[in-house]
């Protein structure tokens, strides 16, 4: 079969482990073709070189933001002409929508081999289909993802990259803090979970509230360190799950256990639900929300289903 790699050069993976890329160039031998990226414009060439090939299947190796951008440029590139299934193969730092995805967790060059190996024996790549998010912002970009949110993400990532990033470890730890710091109302708590000011509008009806702990929207389950937030991705394809609250600092930390057990946050004004668009408006100025791991300012930005694709899990 016709297939190609892609890695991210610049994922974390990557950049602990340089020693990487050629072990991928290795499993790919002669089955596959390596595109190796440090760029957006590497990356749109290579999308551009994968559709004159018409290949059958792409492996994007890197992290979430690898997968999100990787899906992007496919889908500009691709536009209506159906694209080649995508295996989602973690080089960097957590891996989160692959999670969700593949069976188990492999380095980079032993997903694309074993791929390599079903592909070969079977004749075909099997793959499911599954939904993705089109994000619009107003700097005029236009996304395709997997993980939207807002209020406290932003706030958490803004300070975990403060930090120096770290994966799963370093999260962990932060979240433990915030936890614990949510019930005496410690600095690291108030900093990440103090409602954000911005406007909520769900399938056009504007929300009351002026402010947001929480404003998230996901098709896969899991955001991470089993935080089910949106315990209910993916039950509709063109209408991604939302999830919205305006609780107080204290009243995080009693919504922890239902975020562990996949349950609807409880509380006067909360959202929980399928919606087919959403908008967020930041009055004070660009605010920032979160795609896939990547950090973004914007002044607004508006959430609806994306293309479905086929994502391969071997």
């Amino acid at each position: 079969m016709n297939a190609h790699v892609i890695v991210n050069a610049l994922a974390g993976g990557f950049r602990k482990h340089p020693r990487w890329i050629e072990r991928v160039r290795a499993a790919c031998g002669t089955e596959a073709r390596l595109h190796v990226t440090r760029s957006i414009q590497e990356l749109r060439s290579a999308a551009e070189a994968i559709r004159g090939a018409d290949a059958d299947w792409v492996a994007l190796c890197g992290g979430d933001g690898s997968h999100m951008a990787g899906a992007t440029c496919l889908a500009e590139v691709y536009g209506d002409v159906p694209m080649p299934a995508l295996l989602l193969a973690i080089g960097g730092n957590a891996g989160t929508v692959a999670r969700n995805f593949n069976r188990e967790r492999l380095d980079p060059a032993r997903h694309v081999a074993r791929a390599i190996q079903v592909s070969n024996e079977r004749g075909m790549m099997p793959f499911l289909r599954r939904a993705t998010l089109r994000v619009a912002d107003s700097t005029g970009s236009s996304r395709v993802g997997f993980i939207f949110g807002t209020g406290l993400i932003a706030a958490f990532f803004k300070e975990f990259y403060a930090r120096g990033g770290g994966g799963y470890p370093e999260a962990s730890r932060m979240i433990a803090r915030i936890f614990a710091g949510s019930f005496v109302d410690g600095q690291l708590a108030r900093t990440v979970l103090s409602p954000m000011p911005c406007r909520l509008t769900v399938d056009g009806e504007r929300h009351p509230s002026e402010a947001f702990t929480l404003i998230a929207s996901a098709v896969v389950r899991d955001l991470g360190m089993h935080m089910l937030v949106t315990h209910r991705a993916g039950e509709d394809p063109a209408r991604p799950h939302v999830v919205a609250s305006s609780i107080g600092v204290r009243d995080c930390g009693q919504q922890f256990w239902r975020i562990l057990a996949g349950r609807s946050l409880v509380g006067q004004g909360s959202v929980d639900a399928c919606a087919r668009e959403f908008s967020v408006d930041f009055p004070a100025g660009a605010g920032a929300y979160v795609l896939d791991g990547d950090l973004i300012c914007a002044d607004r930005v508006e959430v609806r289903g994306g293309p479905e694709l086929k994502i391969i899990a071997v």
